[in-house]
């Protein structure tokens, strides 16, 4: 227990213990409640929809509304965590998710619904940045094999099997259950960071500074684009009045944010740690792993529901092979970080999620669980063979004074991938199925003698209808044609992400690999 580690509140802590440990895990185990209940609630919106007696275009904000509140919170957690300390802004963050979470169960409108995800978005978006930050300062080099893989697996596993535990819950209980969930883990990790979680001291002096125009301007720069970035695919972009006011608010207050940044004595966020090239380059990778890890997430599920008209629950099951694939791979990976370069680890995930998505480019409307196995299990390794040294390289080799705020800015950008990744998908999406539709309606004409002989065909199947034969046959047909271009699109964004991935894999050797022993506070 002679090693020491100066953590971020500026004082000496002994080398880790089993306590400490327990406490970073349980920490942890918050994080992961934080993380599920975006794609564990996701899964069951219709049900929620139902509940609510919500229109399709109100039901969306369950979901925006807590992704807006949490992408703010996210870097503003950094000054906070230096102000209140890691135990009492974690205890809070904790808290404010526990008990939004029941209000979130108790909703009986949608406008409380989206109130009470706002806020919980918003208080408990302080725990994943926290996490973060604690694993890099708190433990010495010799436990990051343990502790990376821990929080990678977290990262990327809670959304991975958010869907198949909503599945489950919507399935067996109700829509309730999504958050009443939430409240028992949710006491215990609040009890056991205000009694176990020792890591720093608050600095209460740095609340006096607080530079609330920094955190109007950042609150209009990030809430507005994820806005734009949510409602851009659905509405048209710009056309929609709303959301090319939200993208002018968007540039202006990011203009400002930035000025504010620069020019402030305490900054609401830091954003010195850029200007270290791992971390710079890390944060940009972070960024396109979002995409993927939110992307195929979503991408996966649409499919299943859209074409092989697939449940909740089904398609929790078809996705589950993914989380296995990571949880698997994450053990591996922890031990391969101090024996093989860092950057080849990176090289080979890159490559895996790319071979993977290429794969599902041969995509038909039949696939099913059998034929999407192998570019799961694909993804599932690349993300975690990827995720973890990205993690490690980026945090791992900054000093601990700029840890807690490069934490924020780290997950933030992975959440911002996400949300562009999501907004990239759905606008490839839709406007290649227009294209396809329109292909596949120049073939499917009267000029046709193969369409033609597929319209007789199916009229003859429908003659029990009688006069009714033909409009059922051609109802038929065009449905037929609408599917086989919505496939033809699926097969197009998983090229796009192909291609993404490739050239990330191109640019793996950026970044430099950490000297030996370096970490946890090294230098640049």
């Amino acid at each position: 227990m002679a090693d020491t580690l100066t953590a971020s509140g500026g004082r000496a802590v002994p080398s880790t213990d089993g306590r400490r440990m327990f406490a970073f895990l349980c920490m942890v185990f918050g994080m992961f409640m934080a993380i599920l209940d975006i794609q564990i609630v996701s899964a069951s919106l219709a049900e929620i929809q139902a509940g609510l007696a919500a229109s399709s275009d109100e039901i969306s904000w369950v979901q925006t509304s807590y992704l807006i509140a949490e992408v703010v919170m996210i870097p503003l957690s950094g000054f906070l965590s230096r102000a209140l300390s890691t135990r009492w802004l974690f205890a809070a963050s904790a808290a404010g998710f526990t008990v939004m979470s029941f209000m979130c169960a108790t909703a009986t409108s949608i406008d409380q619904m989206i109130v009470y995800r706002a806020l919980q978005g918003f208080l408990g978006g302080g725990m994943i940045p926290t996490v973060f930050a604690a694993a890099y300062s708190v433990f010495p080099r010799e436990k990051q094999p343990i502790v990376a893989p821990l929080i990678g697996l977290v990262a990327t596993l809670a959304p991975t099997i958010g869907p198949t535990i909503g599945g489950y819950l919507t399935d067996l209980f109700s829509w309730h259950w999504l958050f009443l969930v939430n409240i028992v883990p949710g006491i215990f990790v609040i009890i056991a960071t205000v009694t176990l979680v020792d890591f720093d001291e608050p600095d209460l002096a740095l609340l006096d500074r607080f530079d609330w125009w920094g955190l109007l301007f950042m609150a209009g720069f990030l809430g507005s684009l994820e806005f734009v970035l949510e409602e851009g695919p659905t509405n048209d972009w710009f056309e929609d009045e709303a959301i090319l006011f939200f993208a002018i608010v968007c540039a202006v207050s990011a203009i400002a944010f930035f000025a504010r940044v620069f020019s402030a004595r305490e900054p609401v966020v830091d954003l010195r740690a850029f200007a270290n090239r791992n971390f710079a380059v890390g944060s940009v990778f972070s960024f396109v792993v979002g995409i993927g890890l939110y992307g195929l997430t979503y991408l996966y599920p649409l499919y299943l529901a859209r074409v092989r008209g697939y449940s909740a629950l089904m398609i929790g099951e078809t996705m589950f092979v993914s989380g296995l694939a990571m949880f698997l791979c994450a053990p591996i990976a922890g031990r391969l970080m101090g024996k093989v370069d860092p950057r080849l680890m990176i090289g080979f995930g890159f490559a895996a999620f790319a071979l993977g998505t290429w794969q599902v480019t041969g995509l038909t409307k039949d696939w099913d669980f059998w034929e999407l196995l192998w570019p799961q299990i694909l993804r599932g390794v690349g993300i975690m063979m990827a995720m973890i040294p990205i993690n490690n390289i980026s945090l791992g080799t900054l000093p601990p004074a700029q840890l807690k705020n490069a934490s924020g800015l780290f997950n933030l950008m992975r959440n911002l991938g996400g949300a562009v990744g999501l907004a990239l998908i759905n606008t490839v999406l839709n406007d290649r199925w227009d294209l396809h539709l329109a292909r596949l309606h120049e073939n499917v004409q009267w000029a046709s003698e193969v369409a033609v002989e597929r319209l007789d065909a199916m009229t003859r199947s429908f003659s029990a209808l009688g006069s009714d034969a033909d409009a059922a046959a051609l109802k038929t047909l065009s449905g037929q044609v609408r599917i086989q271009a919505e496939v033809m699109a699926f097969s197009d964004v998983f090229l796009v992400l192909t291609v993404l991935f490739v050239a990330l894999l191109l640019a793996s050797p950026l970044m430099r690999r950490p000297a030996p022993g370096g970490g946890g506070g090294g230098g640049h």
